[in-house]
C-alpha cells in the first residue's frame, strides 16, 4: 500500500518517493512492527490462554499462569504490516495466509484444554507445508527464464534441475522440520526468539543485499532473486515484530508465544529458506534450532517406531539437559546458544556463497 502511495503521489510530492525505497520500507516494517508489538502485545494480556505449565520450560512453575499464545497478536500484527508496506505478489500473499494458519492452529492448541495431540498437529503441518511447497515451486517456475526451478547447492558452480516431485518433496519436510524443531526450542524465555531473530536478519540481508542484487548474485556466481528486496522487506517486518515481543518475553518473561507463534515463525523461516534456491541454508540460519529440537524428535521417532534407542544419556531439548545436567541458568542457556548460532551462521554463509 505504502510502495503504490509513494508511487501516486511522487509527481505532487517529491518526497513521497522515499516510500518505493526498499531501504525505507525495510525501516518502516521493522521499527512499525517492533513499536506496534511492543504496545499492544501486554493489552491483550486478559484475552490470551494461561499457561498451564509444560515440560520443557525453565522454572515451569514460574511459568504456570502467565498469558500465553502471543503469537496470535505479534504474527497478526507482522501479516498487516506486511500488507500495508510491501507491493504483494500472489505467491507471498499465500505464504503470508499459510503462515497465520500456521499461528492459528497453534493458538487454537494452546487455548484448548486437552492438546490436540501429536498426529493431529502433525498432520495440519503436513498439509500447510505442502501447499506452501506447491505455490513457491509454482512462483519460482514462473519467473524462471526457461520454465524450470533449480537449486544453487552448496560447493557447485552451476544450478541442479529440481522436478515438480522433488521439490514439493524437499520443500514439505524442510518446513515441516523447521515448524516442528522451533516448537520444541520455545522452553526457555527468550531462548527460541534469539535464535529466530538471528535466522531473520540474516535472511533478510541475504534477501535485500545478495540475491536481491543482479550484480552482487552474478559476483558470487548464485542465482539473481528479482523479489529478493520483497521478501527482504517481509523477513525484517517479521524480526521488527519478534522484537517487540522478546521486549516482554525476555528472561524473566512476562508473556510467552506458545504454539501459536512458535509454529508460524518455524514455518516463516522454512518458506524463506526455499525461496533462496538452496535448501542448505537452513543449517546456517536455524542450525541450532535443529540440533536442539531435532535429536529430539529422531530420538523419539527411532524409540517410538523402530525400538531403537540412541542418545540415552541426553535429554532433548538440548536446553532441558544443559539445564538440568549441566547447571546451565535461562541466563547462560540463551546467551551461549546465541554465541553458538551466531558463529554457525558466520561459518556457514561464508562457506555456502564462497566456496563454489
Amino acid at each position: 500500500m505504502l510502495y503504490y502511495l509513494g508511487e501516486l503521489l511522487s509527481d505532487k510530492f517529491g518526497p513521497a518517493r522515499l516510500l518505493q525505497s526498499y531501504t525505507v520500507l525495510i525501516t518502516i516494517a521493522l521499527y512499525l512492527g517492533f513499536i506496534a508489538t511492543k504496545i499492544l502485545v501486554p493489552k491483550f494480556y486478559k484475552y490470551l490462554p494461561h499457561d498451564r505449565g509444560r515440560e520443557f520450560t525453565e522454572h515451569a512453575a514460574d511459568a504456570k499462569g502467565k498469558p500465553t499464545g502471543a503469537g496470535v497478536v505479534f504474527i497478526t500484527i507482522f501479516v498487516i504490516i506486511c500488507f500495508l508496506c510491501v507491493p504483494l505478489s500472489f505467491c507471498q500473499a499465500i505464504i503470508l495466509l499459510l503462515t497465520w494458519l500456521s499461528m492459528l492452529t497453534g493458538f487454537l492448541d494452546d487455548r484448548s484444554v486437552k492438546s490436540w495431540g501429536e498426529y493431529l498437529k502433525g498432520f495440519l503441518d503436513l498439509v500447510i507445508c505442502a501447499a506452501a511447497s506447491v505455490c513457491l515451486y509454482i512462483f519460482i517456475s514462473k519467473i524462471s527464464a526457461d520454465g524450470k526451478v533449480y537449486f544453487w547447492l552448496p560447493f557447485l558452480t552451476h544450478q541442479v534441475e529440481v522436478p515438480m516431485w522433488l521439490y514439493i518433496i524437499v520443500g514439505t519436510v524442510l518446513l515441516w522440520a523447521s515448524i516442528n524443531t522451533t516448537n520444541c526450542t520455545d522452553g526457555v524465555d527468550g531462548l527460541s526468539s534469539m535464535l529466530i531473530l538471528v535466522a531473520l536478519i540474516t535472511l533478510g540481508c541475504i534477501f535485500y543485499f545478495v540475491l536481491g542484487h543482479k550484480d552482487l548474485a552474478a559476483y558470487l556466481l548464485v542465482p539473481h532473486l528479482p523479489s529478493g528486496a520483497n521478501w527482504g522487506v517481509l523477513s525484517f517486518a517479521m524480526a521488527g515484530t519478534l522484537m517487540g515481543y522478546l521486549w516482554h518475553n525476555a528472561f524473566p518473561s512476562n508473556v510467552m508465544m506458545g504454539d501459536a507463534g512458535s509454529r508460524a515463525l518455524g514455518f516463516f523461516i522454512g518458506a524463506c529458506v526455499m525461496v533462496t534456491g538452496n535448501p542448505f541454508l537452513i543449517l546456517a540460519v536455524s542450525s541450532i534450532i535443529l540440533v536442539n529440537g531435532g535429536m529430539g524428535l529422531i530420538k523419539v521417532a527411532l524409540l517410538r517406531f523402530f525400538k531403537i534407542s540412541i542418545f540415552k544419556d541426553i535429554r532433548f531439548p538440548l536446553h532441558d539437559h544443559m539445564r538440568k545436567k549441566r547447571g546451565w541458568s535461562a541466563t547462560q542457556v540463551v546467551i551461549k546458544f546465541l554465541i553458538m548460532q551466531l558463529l554457525f551462521t558466520v561459518a556457514f554463509v561464508g562457506m555456502f556463497f564462497k566456496v563454489r
